[in-house]
């Protein structure tokens, strides 16, 4: 039987509730960053730039390292970390095996810092003298992607070479000791290799395809905190201007956290651009090319849109 006293009593707790201000976006206590060690995310960090933004929020700023894309993107799938840099194949791979990740950011290549590379000796000319050869590569990374790209373009097809997917440190013994034919590899890796090698270009990322770079950040980390997500962009954003015109100490950053010779990492940051954009469709389009040739290939379990996992991101907004 419902009373005047359960009348007062429910009027008086939706009076409460309207009453009260709308509930703030909650805030973690610390925010994950993961990298791949080197680039400018060094000097970002000897910089404190993230942890001065994000400090008067009370929130700290942890980084992790990885070696290449794909361990970390499966952190950010994982929930260990919650924010992260990778090239662009690592997140086709990604999706298409159903991880919880978005896009949110992206830094359109000038296509020089990733290259196939061969031993100064080799008979190894053009793309098309890959037929038959073996080849290193990261897998799921953006190498992947370069190498499949180039064997296009070079008229040949995935059957035509012997794939030896390696990680960059099992790929650098490999491809001193002769035990490939080239490489498919980013710098420094790439730098390294021209000038304790002397190792040859067959072709650049730039020659074959339009690279991209991309920020990614967790599923439930973008829906539970966007406000963060564009901070986290636009602080970053804000770094790449100051990089883009301050190379001599992103090297020098970079050679110091990574013991890396000062002479390759500059020939890098040289050739390196560090301009954060937003996703848009000029780079979703080319970003779903490199979909689709893995599904071609049948390199990904199935095809994947890539505009699926898209999160809008609106500078200054």
């Amino acid at each position: 039987m419902i009373t005047r006293r359960h009348v007062l009593a429910t009027a008086l707790v939706l009076a409460t509730a309207l009453a009260a201000p709308a509930r703030a976006e909650d805030k973690p206590a610390e925010i994950r960053i993961g990298t791949q060690k080197g680039g400018f995310f060094p000097a970002v960090r000897q910089r404190q730039t993230l942890e001065n933004a994000f400090k008067p929020l009370g929130i700290e700023i942890k980084w992790i390292d990885f070696q290449f894309g794909p361990p970390l993107l499966e952190a950010i799938n994982v929930g260990s970390v919650d924010f992260g840099y990778v090239g662009d194949a690592p997140p086709i791979f990604a999706q298409a095996g159903g991880a919880r990740i978005r896009y949110v950011a992206a830094v359109k290549s000038d296509g020089n810092t990733q290259a196939i590379i061969v031993p100064k000796d080799s008979s190894i000319k053009t793309l098309a003298d890959l037929k038959g050869k073996r080849v290193a590569f990261g897998k799921g990374s953006s190498a992947h992607n370069l190498l499949v790209a180039a064997l296009e373009k070079g008229g040949l097809s995935w059957t035509d070479i012997t794939p030896a997917p390696l990680a960059p440190a099992d790929a650098t013994a490999a491809f001193v000791k002769g035990s490939v034919d080239a490489w498919s590899i980013w710098d420094p890796y790439f730098a390294l290799a021209e000038l304790k090698e002397n190792a040859r270009v067959i072709a650049l990322d730039k020659d074959v395809h339009q690279p991209n770079a991309f920020y990614i950040a967790g599923t439930d980390f973008v829906e539970k905190y966007p406000s963060l997500v564009a901070k986290l962009n636009a602080t970053f954003a804000s770094e790449g201007v100051w990089a883009d015109s301050h190379h001599a100490e992103v090297a020098k950053a970079q050679a110091e956290a990574t013991g890396v010779d000062l002479e390759a990492i500059n020939r890098f940051v040289d050739r390196s651009n560090y301009r954060i954009v937003p996703v848009d469709s000029e780079v979703i389009k080319s970003q779903q090319a490199v979909a689709d040739r893995f599904a071609k290939l049948g390199l990904i379990p199935k095809p994947v849109n890539v505009s699926d996992i898209v999160w809008k991101w609106t500078p200054g907004s």
